[in-house]
């Protein structure tokens, strides 16, 4: 089952702006710690950000200071603010439960294209 959607990417020039929205179509997803993924082409998947239950966030260095993941969990949805964004961002980015576990599924992800 589709549980998990993404959406909001697109192309933006670098030192531009996207909001990404993932909506959790099962409310249990809110009991979750929930993380943001990213595929660039020829790379491994990476967690960028994640948010806890309680609302403490945690970031990759090579996102720091520009991306703010979010949650909202009256709507079943968490969010991340992208900022300044650069070439090396451009991925494929996903949501999901933080830490991974065997046998998870995944969306359909959402593009983000960073033109340069």
């Amino acid at each position: 089952q589709v549980q998990l959607v993404e959406s909001g990417g697109g192309l933006v020039q670098p030192g531009g702006s996207l909001r990404l929205s993932c909506a959790m179509s099962r409310s249990f997803y809110n009991t979750y710690t929930m993380g943001w993924y990213r595929q660039a082409p020829g790379k491994q998947r990476e967690l960028v950000a994640r948010i806890t239950t309680g609302g403490n966030t945690a970031y990759a260095d090579s996102v720091k200071g520009r991306f703010t993941i979010s949650r909202d969990n009256a709507n079943n949805t968490v969010y991340l603010q992208m900022n300044s964004l650069k070439p090396e961002d451009a991925a494929v980015y996903y949501c999901n439960i933080s830490p991974l576990r065997i046998g998870i599924q995944w969306g359909q992800g959402t593009q983000v294209t960073v033109s340069s």
